[in-house]
């Protein structure tokens, strides 16, 4: 068998695997939802030869993925050169043509959100897509989109497995996630919230460290270096995101790991003082009880002897 049969029969089986892929996806999943968003699924397709269509519109989304050859797209007047490894998004209501006279090798798939079941967040980010979207990208095979893409069609052909479902919906809502993801022109508003949340994800890493190891000193440079931080950039994190200091911060964490000693467990208050990073049994009583407001014997007392189960001033 020469190279170019080997292809040919390569791409055969491909091709079947994803035609098969392609009617048990629209037999299982038209509906999609995870993470505050639902869309409804329209249809999924796999076209081994698409030539010429007439110009049409949609009400939904419809994302196609040029696999083979070349052609042309056209949406609202422009024209785009479309090839391998090419996306298109034809956005609702916008009359739009695609045209290739040698045929075009496509896996297409239309959707909308389904808004009674989506926050105001995607509903609002739908809205934009539709004003603000490319048109055409270029992908490379080995992006999360066509790799999904491609895995979807053959995890489709997969109906034997214990879990086939469950994959199946996963993939399907990631899928369309990473499409509207690579088309939609995110807003400088909408960037400065993400570098925010990355400002949070390293507080949240701040805070299990701290966690973790609490009965050491936790002091503000060892943490910092842990995250490959200035100490100067943790400790304003602190009191952007938190208002309070790192050392206020600890302490408090101190206190509430010991109060839940406290009540739990058996453990003296010089081993509690110990567990939460107190350097000794009168620091920690003098600190614990300038915070609660009671010592922590009559604490433990309030919690054990007497069995209640809410503490107030």
């Amino acid at each position: 068998m020469n190279k170019f049969s080997g292809f040919i029969k390569r791409r055969s089986v491909l091709l079947d695997k994803f035609v098969s892929g392609k009617i048990t996806l629209n037999e299982y999943i038209q509906r999609t939802e995870g993470n505050g968003v639902s869309f409804y699924i329209h249809y999924w397709g796999v076209m081994p030869q698409h030539y010429n269509n007439f110009p049409h519109k949609h009400s939904f989304f419809e994302v196609c993925y040029v696999l083979e050859g070349q052609g042309t797209y056209i949406d609202k007047g422009s024209t785009y050169h479309i090839k391998e490894n090419t996306m298109f998004l034809s956005s609702p209501d916008v009359l739009h043509q695609i045209k290739s006279d040698t045929g075009l090798f496509l896996l297409y798939v239309g959707f909308e959100l389904i808004e009674s079941d989506s926050s105001e967040k995607w509903v609002t980010l739908i809205e934009e897509a539709k004003q603000f979207s490319e048109v055409v990208i270029d992908v490379k095979e080995d992006e999360a989109a066509p790799l999904m893409w491609k895995s979807l069609l053959i995890q489709a052909t997969k109906i034997e497995s214990v879990l086939f479902e469950e994959i199946l919906s996963n993939l399907a809502h990631s899928l369309i996630l990473s499409l509207i993801q690579n088309f939609v022109v995110t807003s400088n508003c909408h960037s400065q919230k993400t570098v925010q949340k990355k400002s949070s994800l390293v507080l949240t890493l701040a805070k299990l460290y701290i966690k973790d190891n609490l009965s050491n000193s936790i002091k503000l440079t060892d943490t910092a270096t842990h995250l490959h931080l200035s100490s100067r950039h943790l400790s304003r994190l602190f009191k952007d995101e938190l208002g309070v200091s790192y050392s206020e911060y600890v302490q408090n964490v101190r206190i509430q790991r010991a109060a839940t000693l406290l009540k739990t467990t058996d453990l003296s208050i010089r081993d509690i003082a110990q567990e939460t990073g107190f350097p000794d049994v009168h620091y920690f009583t003098r600190v614990f009880t300038a915070s609660m407001h009671i010592s922590p014997g009559r604490f433990r007392a309030l919690y054990t002897k007497l069995k209640t189960v809410i503490y107030k001033d």
